[in-house]
C-alpha cells in the first residue's frame, strides 16, 4: 500500500469506511484482467448508475440536448446511454491507472503528439498541459510518468477521507505533486521551476478569471486562467486530450503543439481558441465527456438555470 494512503486512512477504519476499503480491493484484484473485461464490467456498473443517478441522468440529459440540438431523441437517448456505459468504465480503469505497472500502460496507450511534447519540454520553458474531464482521464495522464521529468497537477479534495487519499495515492504514480484546487500560488511556482503542469479548468467557473463564453454554443461561465498563468511563467500551453480505442483497442493521447499566439493580451479570446479545439476532440466520441456535470450553472442575468425545476402554473 503507498505510505501516503497507509499514513492517512490511520482511524479510517470503521464501518462507515468499509464499502470504501472494499471498492480499493476491487480495483487491486481486477486491474491485471483483459480490457475487455473491464469494459464489459463498467458496462455493468454504468447501467446501474444509469437507474440510480436519477439527478445525474436528469443533468446529462440536460446538457446532451441543448449541446446537441440536431439529434433527434432516439439519438440522445442512445447517447445518453452510451455516456453511462462510458462512465461506468471510468472505475475499473482507476485500477489500471492506479495499480498497473508503467510496462502495461505503455501497451495499452498511443501517444500522437509525442514530438510537440518533447520541443517544448527542450525550449527549458515550463509546460501546461490543457485537458478536460473526459471519463478515462485516470489512464490518460498515467502515460505521464513515462513522458516528463516532474509532473504536478490539480487535485479536487472529495468528501470521504479515505477516498481522498486513495486518489492521492493512485495519482503519486504519475504526478510528482498534487496542487489543491485553490493552490494557485503552488502552481505557478511550480511553472516556474520547470514542472509539467496537468490543468484541468473546463467546469463552471465564476470570478475574476471568468467569462461566459460559448460551449457547443451555449453560453457558460468559464475559467479564463489559462492566458495569465501562461504570461505570467512564459509556459507553453498544449492541448493533452485522451479517449478510448474502439474494440477493446486500448486509449489514444493526443498532445497539440502550441496554439498560435497564446498567450495573448485577450484572455477571454485565447480560452475561446482552446474550447473550440476541446469541442472538436470531444465531437470523436462524445460519450467520453463527462456529461453529469451542472456545466450550465451558475449564470448571471438574463441567462437562465437550465436544471432549474419548472413549477407549473
Amino acid at each position: 500500500m503507498n505510505e501516503h494512503l497507509k499514513l492517512s486512512a490511520k482511524g479510517l477504519r470503521g464501518p462507515r469506511y468499509w464499502p470504501t476499503w472494499l471498492f480499493w480491493g476491487a480495483l487491486r484484484l481486477t486491474h491485471r484482467l483483459p480490457l475487455r473485461w473491464h469494459r464489459r464490467i463498467g458496462r455493468t456498473i454504468g447501467t446501474v448508475l444509469r437507474y440510480v443517478f436519477v439527478k445525474q441522468r436528469r443533468v446529462a440529459k440536460i446538457n446532451l440536448a441543448l449541446c446537441f440540438p440536431n439529434l433527434d431523441d432516439a439519438q440522445r437517448k442512445q447517447l445518453l446511454r452510451a455516456q453511462f456505459d462510458a462512465l461506468g468504465t471510468s472505475f475499473p480503469e482507476m485500477g489500471i491507472a492506479w495499480f498497473s505497472p508503467i510496462e502495461r500502460i505503455r501497451a495499452l496507450i498511443e501517444v500522437h503528439g509525442l514530438e510537440n511534447l518533447r520541443r517544448a519540454l527542450d525550449s527549458g520553458r515550463p509546460i501546461l498541459l490543457w485537458s478536460a474531464h473526459f471519463n478515462c482521464i485516470e489512464v490518460g495522464v498515467r502515460i505521464l510518468q513515462d513522458l516528463v521529468p516532474r509532473c504536478a497537477a490539480m487535485h479536487n479534495t472529495v468528501s470521504n477521507p479515505l477516498l481522498d487519499a486513495m486518489h492521492i495515492a493512485g495519482r503519486s504514480r504519475f504526478a510528482d505533486e498534487l496542487i489543491p484546487r485553490n493552490g494557485i500560488r503552488r502552481l505557478l511556482n511550480r511553472l516556474k521551476n520547470g514542472y509539467t503542469v496537468v490543468y484541468i479548468p473546463d467546469q463552471t467557473h465564476v470570478g475574476n478569471q471568468s467569462a461566459i463564453l460559448p460551449f457547443f454554443g451555449v453560453p457558460a461561465a468559464t475559467n479564463t486562467a489559462t492566458s495569465k498563468l501562461a504570461t505570467q511563467t512564459n509556459a507553453h500551453v498544449l492541448t493533452y486530450f485522451c479517449r478510448r480505442l474502439p474494440n477493446d483497442a486500448g486509449y489514444r493521447v493526443d498532445i497539440g503543439p502550441p496554439l498560435p499566439g497564446i498567450p495573448s493580451a485577450d484572455s477571454t479570446d485565447d480560452t475561446r481558441r482552446l474550447f473550440a479545439a476541446l469541442e472538436d476532440y470531444i465531437r470523436l466520441a462524445p460519450e467520453q465527456y463527462i456529461w453529469t456535470y451542472k456545466k450550465f450553472k451558475r449564470r448571471p442575468a438574463p441567462y437562465s438555470d437550465p436544471y432549474a425545476r419548472r413549477t407549473e402554473s
